[in-house]
């Protein structure tokens, strides 16, 4: 019928809009993918710093029963040490790796497939001047002008009905008015002879018109073909505008789907792969056995033993001598010094040992020797010894 064809041109303009809905939802979709990167980074961030501070302080202050002071004390404890220390800092590297890949799946879509479809909408749908696309016009015509013909046709068939069907309801009154006359004592001779030659006049006209309306309906239907023809060819053309668009945006939604699917893709592969193997490798035997030779019985230990009494021998210091000595001494005490930086609180247990609270900085004035001390002085005057392992460079 005239105007059914309205759905499938109206089918271009959806295709327009169904693009620029893509386009808005993956864009939401990217920034969800940013906003889990930035997650990510942040809660690596977050816990990067307990993580490292159980690196960096790996060994506790020395039990002065087991060790006494031979050996400088070392930074406090972390939380965890060995293979179960590995496993949790591969699980804040695999954060910020998988962090990266988000950040890229959603620059991805965005700048891949977003402009992707918004290049293809520019080239496939071209916009006319006063509203509308081509495309749209374009089938539109050509649907009208199929129609054009075949509705005259209509609008003469239907002409041909009406007036059928408006002879055939006198006809039909006709009929009914000759019955009722027939062997009626009340209607005259003459009377019936009039209405049963109103009957067959009525009878006649209703033939003839018949006769033109059955000729009009046959010469519509000889039209058939030809009408489906023409009607045929232009919604071919529409169909394959649109079989265009349907493998367009399949390739597009595979694009976006690629992009998605993080369990194909290599490097989230090999993250969780590497971390598996991390979280395997945990071995609390080898961590107990590194912990009782760090920390416990197995430790090196300095105990205490009788040291015999020697008398120190008189000598004569030539000029030589003490050239050589001085030279010693110069090479051990800084001239200077070097400007540090504490990395831990520390107080003094003897007299001769420098406090100090972490950040805060001084000059070291001597290197450290083979028992982990140094000498420092600080900016008020005040020297003394630290341990090496306390303080940075500046």
């Amino acid at each position: 019928m005239p105007g059914n064809y309205h759905p499938t041109v109206k089918r271009t303009e959806d295709s327009f809009q169904a693009c620029n809905d893509i386009v808005a939802c993956f864009q939401e979709r990217a920034r969800v993918e940013r906003q889990y990167a930035q997650q990510l980074d942040e809660w690596s961030n977050k816990w990067k710093p307990v993580v490292d501070s159980s690196e960096c302080c790996l060994y506790k202050a020395n039990d002065e029963h087991m060790k006494g002071k031979l050996n400088p004390p070392a930074p406090p404890l972390g939380p965890l040490y060995g293979s179960l220390l590995k496993a949790w800092q591969c699980f804040l590297l695999s954060a910020d790796r998988l962090a990266s890949l988000h950040a890229s799946i959603c620059r991805s879509l965005v700048s891949e497939d977003a402009d992707r479809v918004r290049t293809w909408q520019k080239d496939t749908f071209h916009k006319k001047l006063f509203g509308g696309f081509k495309e749209t016009q374009d089938i539109e015509t050509g649907f009208a002008r199929a129609q054009k013909p075949w509705a005259k046709r209509l609008k003469k068939l239907d002409k041909a009905r009406r007036a059928y069907h408006k002879v055939s309801r006198k006809e039909h009154a006709a009929k009914e008015r000759d019955f009722h006359a027939q062997g009626n004592p009340d209607v005259s001779i003459d009377k019936q002879k009039k209405i049963q030659e109103e009957r067959e006049l009525a009878q006649q006209e209703a033939e003839k018109v018949r006769a033109r309306y059955e000729k009009v309906l046959e010469e519509v239907n000889r039209y058939v073909p030809r009408y489906m023809e023409e009607m045929e060819s232009v919604f071919d053309q529409s169909q394959d505008e649109e079989r265009r668009r349907i493998v367009f945006l399949k390739d597009a939604f595979l694009s976006i789907h690629k992009h998605l699917d993080v369990t194909t893709n290599e490097s989230v592969i090999a993250v969780y792969s590497e971390l598996h193997n991390t979280l395997m490798g945990i071995d609390e035997q080898e961590d107990l056995r590194w912990w009782k030779n760090t920390h416990g019985p197995g430790m090196p230990t300095d105990w205490p033993h009788f040291q015999d009494y020697s008398p120190k021998k008189k000598s004569k210091k030539g000029k030589k001598e003490v050239e050589k000595k001085k030279g010693t001494i110069e090479k051990s005490v800084m001239i200077g010094g070097v400007r540090v930086r504490a990395l831990y609180d520390y107080v003094g247990q003897e007299t001769d040992e420098l406090s100090f609270k972490a950040g805060e900085e001084f000059l070291k004035i001597e290197d450290e020797d083979d028992q982990g001390w140094c000498r420092g002085k600080k900016d008020e005057g005040w020297e003394g010894l630290y341990p090496a392992n306390y303080v940075e460079v500046v």
